[in-house]
């Protein structure tokens, strides 16, 4: 547990001073993201943030991975992936790419990870699941948490926070669970976040941006993947875990369709939104999101995780009011006003 603190501090720091020194290039070279009628903020402030954790995470997992602690299928999975995901996304904050070319990338890039898991992982965690079908829906699923991760990184502060969130909480459940093979990729994921969050906490001084946002996306998903195929934890506990942003998310792109909208262009109509604008702060929501993580979602994560025979019961029990609380924010539901920074 000790060693496993120390990773979460080591690449805390790391990545707070590679973030600040990107902060100061990105000023310096005018790369802001300015605001528009779909934005969240109101004034311009550096994007690209994400480049600061992204160097940190991706030099771990080498060292880890020399030193004899991440097999080597998985290392090539996650690192060649992730990597090809945050270089799209780091073009993509300087000019964007064309949507198609977008979509291009994330598929392969998580064919990738397929590749090396299904050749030199296995999916036995999975039970009779594990196999090709499952790899397939594996492919969709991944694709859609990159994306589903960039729409939610929408106000300051909450990408990061759900970040550390998830990724510590599925560390203590596998850390409980003694499957300590992935427990330092999450930690250090958790860790490099949460130095990302110095500089990003309401009112924020810099962006993740498209760099930051499907690489997190990416790596996440990967560790569902992993975890679940070892046999570390359950596919409840992150369903679970996820719940905030995959709900959110889920909800809020159902109800546009439903209503004949054109879901895939930009908009501001996430439930996490209409509650900025609702309680006129960033802060507010941030904060609510991680007391929703730690207090609610954390605790049956973990009971799932120990009594899997309750998996359906229980994460439906987690995720009803969050979806609940979703609709009644106005999920997928146009605005008028202006969000609040702060």
């Amino acid at each position: 547990m000790v060693a496993l603190i120390g990773v979460i501090l080591g690449c805390f720091v790391a990545s707070a001073l590679v973030t600040g020194a990107y902060w100061r290039y990105a000023e310096i070279r005018g790369l802001f993201d300015h605001p528009n009628a779909r934005s969240s903020h109101a004034t311009a402030t550096p994007t690209g943030g994400g480049v600061g954790l992204v160097i940190v995470t991706l030099s771990y997992l080498v060292y880890l991975h020399l030193s004899g602690g991440l097999p080597s299928p998985a290392f090539k999975g996650m690192v060649g992936g992730a990597a090809l995901v945050a270089a799209a996304g780091y073009v993509d904050d300087r000019r964007p790419l064309a949507r198609t070319w977008r979509l291009l990338i994330h598929l392969v890039a998580v064919a990738w990870l397929a590749y090396w898991v299904l050749g030199g992982i296995g999916l036995a965690g999975f039970g009779p699941w594990g196999g090709v079908p499952l790899a397939l829906t594996g492919v969709l699923g991944l694709v859609w948490l990159i994306n589903l991760y960039n729409f939610m990184d929408g106000i300051d502060g909450l990408a990061g926070v759900e970040a550390v969130s998830v990724t510590i909480g599925a560390g203590v459940i596998l850390w409980s669970n003694a499957a300590m093979t992935f427990t330092p990729v999450l930690w250090c994921l958790g860790g490099a976040a949460a130095g990302f969050l110095v500089w990003n906490w309401p009112p924020a001084r810099i962006f993740l941006g498209d760099t930051g946002s499907g690489f997190l996306g990416f790596l996440l998903g990967a560790m569902v993947i992993l975890t679940v195929g070892d046999g570390g934890i359950t596919l409840w506990s992150w369903a679970i875990l996820l719940g905030v942003f995959v709900v959110d998310a889920t909800v809020t792109l159902l109800r546009r369709m439903l209503h004949g909208e054109r879901w895939y262009e930009a908009h501001r109509t996430h439930a996490y939104q209409h509650a900025a604008r609702r309680w006129g702060s960033h802060r507010r929501v941030t904060v609510a999101v991680l007391i929703i993580n730690v207090l609610w979602l954390w605790p049956l994560a973990w009971l799932v995780s120990q009594i899997q025979q309750l998996g359906i019961i229980l994460t439906t029990l987690a995720l009803s009011p969050v979806a609940a609380l979703c609709l009644w924010l106005g999920a997928g539901q146009e605005e008028n006003s202006e969000l609040t920074n702060g």
